[in-house]
């Protein structure tokens, strides 16, 4: 009885541990076509649904990631109107205290997004706020001004990861998931995701990395290092078969919800073009907007909280596809997923249907996105009208209303 209570133990811890998973990447301006920095997070989280919030509470003013039940608490990736912009990912293997209230990592990044312009300035915080920090975290931050670097960090200390370090980064970027390089050796979470995402993002370098690639192309990724399987790939799509596979260490998952790019200005360029591509509810079927902080509370509606739906309509959107699609629920049956409704022969997939329509959103603002002029905030809100049209017409034809 003693060994069963503890496996039940066991595996809800796991399964507590795997809810707070994520996948995050952040590109030197030195690597990328353009010279701008790119910073990604898939965020994985027990909290089914999230939006995107503009604060001005104080400080310096900036779009959040919130949880849609917990808006004016934790923020999980942001950006300000100095094009400060921090996300982080969960750590498992840096803990070396016996703290029991932990969980800070979104009350610390809501904090730094108020009072950071630069990198230094995200140093000083963590130097001068009070221990325990009560968080255990990865934290990845961009400036204005070529900073870009990841923070492992616990309740005592932190271990700064340099981006720019061609000896550290020598292709120009640093991988984190859901362990830390300076904690205990083979302990932690998302060893798998880290070297699929070592093999996506290498094989992105032939293109060179933009925003629309990291999500076509690791966001919607279903290859697994490990068993070296590809889903897409025809030889070993699962449609061969019953449809159906186990999910299994991709970076998409059933508790993925949400795929956010910021892809930052180079030195010299206006801090308002700081761009946060936005991807809310499952990111497979999600489709990414772009959100400047210039625009305030004029974001898209598709990505602020509406209080019918009790989240964004476009995380409730995709939400609603995202059940579809892991239609089963007796048993273990949750971590089935029905690779026949995502991805098939008959180009039909909920991918394979949405993706053009995100093709259509970058090339809509394409100018908009790659302008160092002044923002044109009129001309933003009519192409963001165009936009939801699009994406809502999408989500209508796919019986996700």
């Amino acid at each position: 009885m003693k060994k069963l209570i503890l496996a039940a133990i066991l595996c809800f811890c796991f399964s507590i541990c795997q809810q707070h998973a994520c996948t995050s990447i952040i590109i030197s301006g030195k690597a990328t076509p353009d010279g701008r920095p790119l910073m990604w997070k898939h965020r994985d989280t027990g909290a089914p649904y999230n939006h995107i919030a503009y604060i001005d509470e104080g400080g310096y003013r900036f779009l959040g990631l919130v949880n849609s039940d917990d808006p004016d608490g934790a923020v999980w990736t942001g950006s300000n109107e100095t094009g400060f912009s921090i996300m982080n990912t969960a750590s498992y293997n840096l803990k070396d205290d016996d703290v029991k209230e932990m969980d800070h990592e979104g009350l610390l990044m809501r904090q730094a997004l108020k009072v950071c312009k630069t990198v230094q300035d995200f140093e000083h915080l963590l130097d001068t706020l009070p221990r325990p920090l009560r968080v255990e975290a990865n934290f990845g931050v961009i400036d204005a001004y070529g900073g870009a670097a990841y923070y492992e960090t616990n309740n005592k200390h932190y271990y700064k990861k340099d981006v720019n370090d061609t000896t550290l980064a020598p292709e120009g970027y640093l991988i984190y998931t859901n362990f830390s390089f300076e904690g205990r050796t083979d302990e932690g979470l998302g060893y798998i995701r880290y070297d699929n995402a070592r093999k996506i993002f290498k094989q992105m370098e032939k293109e060179g990395f933009t925003p629309e690639r990291i999500f076509r192309e690791a966001s919607r990724s279903f290859y697994n290092s490990q068993l070296d399987i590809d889903l897409k790939n025809p030889k070993q799509n699962p449609n061969n078969h019953s449809g159906w596979f186990v999910e299994q260490d991709f970076i998409p998952r059933a508790e993925s919800t949400a795929s956010i790019v910021i892809q930052g200005v180079k030195p010299g360029m206006p801090a308002e073009h700081t761009i946060m591509w936005t991807a809310l509810g499952y990111p497979p079927v999600s489709v990414a907007l772009p959100l400047w902080v210039k625009m305030g509370k004029d974001q898209p509606s598709l990505v602020q909280y509406d209080t019918a739906l009790k989240t964004a309509p476009l995380c409730y959107y995709s939400s609603r596809l995202k059940d579809k699609v892991y239609a089963i629920h007796r048993g273990n049956g949750q971590k089935y997923l029905h690779w026949q409704l995502l991805w098939n022969n008959e180009k039909t997939g909920y991918i394979q249907q949405l993706q053009p329509v995100e093709t259509q959103v970058f090339k809509l603002f394409e100018t908009a996105s790659s302008s160092h002029d002044t923002l044109d905030t009129k001309k933003t809100t009519d192409i963001y009208k165009q936009a939801e049209s699009i994406i809502s017409a999408a989500y209508r034809q796919l019986g996700a209303y």
